[in-house]
């Protein structure tokens, strides 16, 4: 991406740090504990859509995701990560090849759990700064598709996704927890007949956070790789190594919640900004 932005400035830096500085405050308070992950990894994706940097015969994390469910699975409850991901072609005001993401995972609980744990976090934060969050909205991907795009849900799916991008997420502009998606669309999320057990967060139109109930099936990882695998296949691309150490650790660990928050989506919305490239240094 051309460096076109420039040194974001100063407050910014400073409005950063605080927001930072409350995040991990509010997972001190509610007992998470602060590991720390690989970031050279042997598979670095499960998703199609997903093109991790090469690095040698390794690959950059696009997240600290199959790293931290090996963590659940030792017997740790309460878990976070925030760091630097990595992911090729995505450039644009709201992606960049380089990020900055919160990850957290609380055994005992659903996705409904972590939709607690999220709205709490965001209420800290925005205190932190001075702030008052707006209410939080819940919808689940039925209604919303319903309320915003003021047709029938069509059957396709290439259909239903071409609606939902231009119709739908831009107007979810107060925070939204979008809930109950396909199953189809569960990457790694149990399945509750229908539905996907799994959450994501909208404000101002841009999608800050995506939250499973964990899959806790090795068999349905392999069969959910598989068809990644195949897709990336049809699309002239590499399938993604499998990570074997995942699937034992699916295995293992417990029922829990886990979620993913972009945070440098977060410092642009919170501090009014156009481009997540302003909220911090560039490479």
């Amino acid at each position: 991406m051309p460096i076109s932005m420039g040194l974001p400035t100063a407050r910014v830096l400073r409005d950063r740090a605080r927001i930072l500085a409350a995040l991990r405050a509010w997972m001190q308070i509610n007992g998470f504990m602060e590991v720390q992950v690989p970031i050279a990894v042997q598979s670095g994706a499960l998703e199609e859509y997903l093109e991790p940097l090469p690095l040698g015969a390794l690959q950059l994390h696009t997240s600290p995701e199959f790293a931290l469910k090996r963590v659940l699975s030792i017997g740790l409850g309460r878990v976070y990560w925030m760091g630097p991901c990595f992911r090729g072609e995505e450039l644009g005001p709201h992606h960049g090849t380089e990020f900055t993401m919160l990850e957290w995972y609380r055994v005992g609980c659903g996705y409904k759990g972590i939709a607690e744990d999220l709205t709490s976090l965001l209420e800290h934060i925005s205190e932190a700064l001075g702030q008052v969050l707006p209410p939080v909205e819940r919808l689940t991907w039925a209604d919303a598709m319903e309320r915003h795009s003021r047709a029938p849900i069509p059957d396709d799916p290439q259909e239903q996704m071409r609606i939902w991008v231009n119709d739908v997420e831009p107007k979810l502009l107060s925070p939204t927890l979008v809930l109950d998606y396909p199953a189809r669309d569960a990457a790694f999320s149990s399945i509750r007949g229908p539905i996907a057990e799994r959450f994501e967060l909208y404000w101002h139109g841009v999608e800050l956070a995506n939250a499973f109930t964990e899959l806790l099936d090795p068999e349905e990882l392999r069969s959910r790789w598989a068809e990644s695998a195949r897709i990336r296949e049809t699309l002239g691309r590499q399938p993604h190594p499998i990570d074997e150490r995942l699937g034992q650790a699916v295995a293992r660990h417990p029922y829990a919640g886990g979620i993913a928050l972009g945070v440098d989506r977060l410092v642009m919305l919170l501090l009014g900004l156009e481009d997540i490239h302003q909220t911090r240094i560039q490479g």
